[in-house]
């Protein structure tokens, strides 16, 4: 009985957001939209946006104030990080305590899907072997769009850098998983 209940509400959102789409499509109504309730459910792009919270946007912030800094085996600081050593110092910088290994850092947090991702997740990979088994490289996402998810890390040959993991193809075969952090309540846009 629940499940029947549950599917008539899952259609009737369905068609309200179908409806509320084509509506936001219409070119006499998009700029009626920009500053209406509609919008703040759904984007003139016909995708549903989360807002990042408040401190998300900062961690993302300060992460990018180190771009090209460089690496450094076992280097937790703006002198020179390692991959978790970048992750460990800015989380620590807000306040979160997290271990100073990417195996490690990989038991902290939620598991998400690649689909569910969103900025402020951390991604997990192999390192340099992509026959390994186990977690050996980290990253924190800054921006997930539909042909990208940005992250920035620190690489071994770069530094502190941004890259795209739908378009890498060293870091696609050596995907392991993703885990959200609890950052607090997250905001709708």
């Amino acid at each position: 009985m629940q499940d029947v209940k549950l599917k008539k509400i899952f259609i009737g959102l369905s068609c309200y957001l179908l409806t509320l789409t084509s509506i936001a499509q219409s070119p006499a109504t998009k700029d009626s939209l920009a500053n209406s309730p509609i919008q703040s459910i759904i984007s003139l792009d016909d995708t549903v946006k989360v807002k990042n919270s408040k401190q998300v946007d900062e961690i993302i912030s300060f992460a990018k104030t180190f771009l090209g800094t460089p690496y450094h085996y076992a280097g937790s600081s703006p002198s020179g990080f390692d991959c978790s050593g970048f992750i460990y110092y800015v989380m620590g910088n807000f306040g979160m305590t997290l271990t100073h290994s990417s195996y490690g850092m990989a038991e902290f947090g939620e598991t998400v899907k690649l689909s569910e991702l969103r900025p402020g997740d951390l991604m997990f990979f192999k390192g340099r072997n992509v026959n390994a088994t186990q977690v050996g490289h980290v990253s924190l996402v800054i921006e997930v769009t539909p042909d990208a998810i940005m992250f920035i890390h620190s690489s071994t040959s770069r530094g502190v850098v941004i890259e795209n993991f739908k378009t890498s193809r060293y870091f696609i075969p050596r995907f392991i998983k993703a885990k959200r952090l609890d950052f607090g309540v997250e905001e709708s846009k």
